[in-house]
């Protein structure tokens, strides 16, 4: 049965046809033509891809040839995918089956915008409050202060280890192992099989907030609230360095290879981060061991902006949030790309600036971004930003979680998607916090059927 809508559309369409008809018979015929069947193919194709993918949609059901046509151009189904922050694969000349990863990301994104794209569930097991949160391959890693440490599957909700340890400020894991730093000053090293403390590190007079390490170097690195930066052999636990220059908590530093060249590194160099409140240091790291500060970042010479506790280093661009809003460095050139003024939230693209405005830029705090998206929070949303059109494509609401200040009781999940969804990547851990019952808010991808 026809809606009353399209039938008056209709009615609509064939009063002013009879018109043009009497009027103008030259112009009627020609309109009555069948451009896509008369065209060459190549000239559909192009004229085709001009067509918004809602307009492409409709102009499939005015016909069987035109919906196999239009199901036939692969480039317009490329670039629809594309418009929605997809990823595609220019290889894969399959129109149909773009055809269809369209049809899966609209609706992906459709949910995103109502609030159906994710799914909450809590992790319940320890006795006091959380303080780490660690992240990778499906599994959480959670460090608390009834002095253990559990290592859990997201999806399923178990725990998979549980070892006594001391009370954790920071945690690192991998299949064998677990790092820790400690508010008591020391790091530890447990071995997840058995429980046991394989190796301990001493040497700080403060809380150890931050931790990382890599098996190749054997390096091990750590900021404490003792303003300083040790580098450590993981394997024998001897402090081979002691970085100094901050003068306020050092409360994250990361360990990554560079993979752009300037001419104070090359691709492949070994590079660690710190941060504190105010600045962010960059060091040389490598099997010269005793280095000196290749640079100090800030975002205000008089110390008036703070840096909030979010670093992101993937080897290109050095990221970090303030209170005014996103500042992004280019590594080879340690150029700022972006700075934000009072009162927006500033992004950027590879080639340009770009400012996005927000409503309270001071209370939105980064948790990840990506080359298309950008996952951002406050104190009651979780929101997801597309970086291409500057606005907030879907929010979901969370609980009164418990914001650490060094930001360790927080975390994002699987990140890969904020670099363009594609089918399969919407999968797994979003976010997870510690909450004020002890217990960790898990936000996840619900199952897109």
């Amino acid at each position: 049965m026809v809606n009353a809508p399209m039938t008056s559309w209709r009615e609509s369409a064939l009063k002013h046809g009879s018109n043009l008809s009497d009027t103008c018979p030259t112009t009627w015929r020609l309109l009555k033509r069948d451009f896509l069947r008369l065209l060459p193919l190549e000239l559909t194709f192009y004229l085709l891809r001009w067509l918004d993918p809602k307009t492409l949609l409709t102009c499939c059901l005015v016909c069987k040839r035109w919906n196999k046509v239009i199901g036939a151009c692969t480039e317009v189904w490329q670039g629809a995918c594309k418009a929605l922050g997809w990823q595609v694969d220019d290889s894969l000349q399959d129109a149909m089956h773009w055809k269809k990863v369209y049809m899966k990301a609209k609706l992906r994104m459709r949910q995103l915008e109502e609030r159906e794209a994710f799914e909450t569930s809590s992790l319940i097991g320890h006795s006091a409050r959380v303080y780490a949160l660690y992240y990778k391959d499906g599994l959480l890693c959670t460090g608390s202060d009834d002095l253990s440490a559990k290592l859990w599957d997201v999806c399923t909700g178990q725990c998979i280890y549980g070892i006594q340890t001391h009370t954790c400020a920071a945690v690192k894991f991998d299949e064998q192992k677990l790092v820790t730093g400690s508010f008591d000053n020391t790091i530890a090293c447990w071995e997840w099989s058995t429980g046991a403390k394989i190796q301990q590190f001493r040497g700080h007079t403060g809380a150890v907030f931050s931790v990382d390490y890599n098996d190749e170097l054997d390096t091990l690195v750590s900021g404490s609230a003792d303003f300083t930066v040790k580098v450590w052999s993981l394997s024998a636990g001897a402090c081979l360095n002691t970085l100094t220059g901050h003068t306020e908590w050092v409360t994250k530093v990361v360990l990554q290879k560079s993979e752009v060249e300037s001419v104070m590194h090359s691709p492949g160099d070994y590079i660690l981060l710190s941060a504190d409140k105010y600045e962010i240091k960059i060091w040389p790291i490598g099997r010269e061991v005793n280095c000196k500060c290749l640079k100090t970042l800030s975002v205000s010479e008089d110390r008036s902006v703070c840096l909030q506790p979010r670093l992101q280093f993937d080897g290109r661009y050095i990221v970090c949030s303030s209170d005014l809003g996103l500042y992004q460095w280019d590594f080879a050139s340690y150029d700022i790309l972006s700075k934000p003024a009072q009162g927006t939230l500033l992004t950027w693209s590879h080639i340009a600036e770009r400012v996005i405005k927000t409503q309270d830029s001071a209370n939105l705090s980064l948790l990840s971004l990506g080359e298309v998206f950008a996952l951002l929070f406050d104190n009651h949303y979780l929101y997801i930003m597309d970086l291409r059109t500057e606005q907030i494509t879907g929010r979901w609401p969370l609980p009164a979680y418990r914001k650490s200040k060094r930001g360790s009781s927080f975390l994002p999940g699987v990140t890969g998607w904020l670099n363009g969804l594609d089918g399969s990547n919407d999968a797994g851990l979003v976010f997870a916090t510690s909450m004020p019952d002890h217990s960790i808010h898990l936000v996840l991808w619900k199952e897109n059927e």
